[in-house]
């Protein structure tokens, strides 16, 4: 049996944050890796679909031309080259990050499983740890939908695998990642059709906001079948490899074929294969690691970070885990609870939010200000003659402090860190108000947007 001061199981953001400062405390150290090293944001997640999403909108500027006096006669989609770049994007960053964990550390390719608290077998191989830290991230949740195995039917990995573009595709969820992908695919040209069970998409954002994402989808040429839920799947008679899927909408059974299926309802925690009874580790209902602020498990000496312990589901809140791991480390006081909440959907235009949704705020019961603008009074908006979207603050009227943001438009992804620091910081608006910021920016516009606060209605 080896032992090391640490054993990391899972490759993922945090262990790329954590890592470097580990070494430089001269400590031995085991890294573990079932899959490709990067994990879900190198791999099948941000680097590629970014990528996906940057030819696609490459694509639709392009069809766009005439509309800025461009004639783009020629115009055409090579899909095999657009997935040659997106190849050509995540598969360095994911061989130099193993490179680089085979050279400082022990590396094991293979499935980590705990024989006692302190002890972890891999490959045949048993490991003693002082620490673990189990960084093991979520996997595509498969939904109990009669018929599933007896088609192909595509996650977010398998998708970045096709290496001909989709006729049609069908989609299964109408929220972050399914629509991501919707947008990118009908912008390269293939036909699409968004199921989705409640009556609107995105629905962790308000209505409003959900109703111009559907606006603005569908003006793309996306059908979606709303209150649709997914009876049965069953392979296609048209073609080798078409799908048939069947759906219950507003009581009537229907059905429609397509030439592939995305199926994106959600993700489940990679800890079920790690064996977690047997070192004691406590999990909750539907298997996210329990941990308490600094990422600590039930067992004292092993940390569960990022997706994995159910308190994020982004690549930024595993980095944080990692930056409040190593704070812990060195006897600081940072907590995971401490970081407000904040997200970027990158359908075009993005939609990015922090803190508090306006739901949010009307269910604490809180007193409340909000103020919007639509993007469409945004000169900088106009000017790019992309003027769809809608941004909102809502503030805590005696401490004017921001409670939170939605900036869905054009620049919103880069936007919101601005409102993030000053929610971090504790600014009030008036401070915002009181920035010079550059013309013309769609930046710019956001301090005006707290002239115009009210009381929620």
């Amino acid at each position: 049996m080896k032992t090391y001061d640490v054993i990391l199981i899972g490759t993922g953001q945090a262990t790329g944050t954590i890592l470097g400062e580990l070494l430089q405390r001269k400590l031995k150290i085991a890294t573990i890796e079932s899959d490709r090293v990067g994990g879900t944001c190198v791999n099948w997640g941000c680097t590629p679909t970014k990528t996906l999403i940057a030819s696609a909108r490459a694509a639709h500027v392009a069809r766009r031309g005439a509309d800025f006096g461009v004639q783009t006669a020629d115009f055409s989609v090579y899909f095999p080259t657009v997935m040659e770049r997106v190849n050509a994007m995540r598969q360095p960053s994911s061989e130099g990050f193993r490179n680089w964990l085979e050279e400082a550390t022990d590396f094991y390719a293979g499935t980590a499983s705990f024989e006692e608290a302190h002890t972890v077998r891999v490959n045949g191989a048993r490991l003693s740890g002082k620490t673990i830290i189990i960084h093991t991230g979520t996997r595509s949740r498969k939904p109990q939908i009669a018929g599933i195995d007896s088609v192909t039917w595509l996650d977010n990995q398998g998708i970045l695998a096709l290496e001909e573009l989709p006729k049609h595709l069908l989609v299964i969820g109408g929220s972050y990642i399914g629509l991501e992908f919707a947008q990118a695919l009908r912008r390269l040209g293939s036909a699409v059709t968004v199921f989705e069970h409640n009556e609107r998409i995105v629905t962790r954002e308000d209505p409003d906001i959900s109703a111009i994402a559907l606006e603005v989808l569908s003006a793309e040429g996306i059908e979606f079948q709303l209150g649709a839920e997914a009876t049965r799947l069953s392979p296609g008679s048209r073609y080798a490899g078409d799908v048939t899927l069947s759906y219950n909408q507003n009581g009537r059974e229907r059905s429609i074929e397509g030439s592939h299926i995305l199926i994106a309802v959600g993700r489940v925690p990679n800890s079920d294969r790690l064996n977690l009874d047997a070192a004691g580790v406590a999990v909750d209902k539907r298997g996210f690691i329990l941990v308490d602020d600094v990422g600590r498990t039930s067992v004292p000496h092993i940390y569960a970070l990022g997706d994995v312990n159910g308190r994020g589901a982004f690549t930024h809140t595993s980095v944080h885990d990692g930056q409040v791991f190593l704070d812990h480390l060195d006897g600081g006081t940072r907590k995971i609870s401490d970081r407000t909440p904040i997200h970027s959907m990158f359908i075009d235009p993005p939609l990015a939010r922090v803190g508090m949704s306006e739901a949010e705020a009307r269910k604490s019961g809180k007193p409340v200000l909000v103020a919007t603008m639509p993007m469409s009074k945004i000169n900088r908006a106009r000017e790019k003659d992309e003027t769809a979207g809608l941004a909102k603050v809502l503030v805590e009227p005696d401490s004017k402090r921001l409670l939170g943001a939605t900036i869905f438009g054009v620049g919103g992804d880069e936007i919101i860190g601005m409102l993030a620091l000053a929610i971090q910081a504790g600014l009030p608006y008036t401070a915002l108000q009181q920035t010079v910021l550059p013309h013309p920016t769609v930046a710019e516009l956001m301090p005006w947007l707290f002239a115009d606060l009210k009381p929620l209605a």
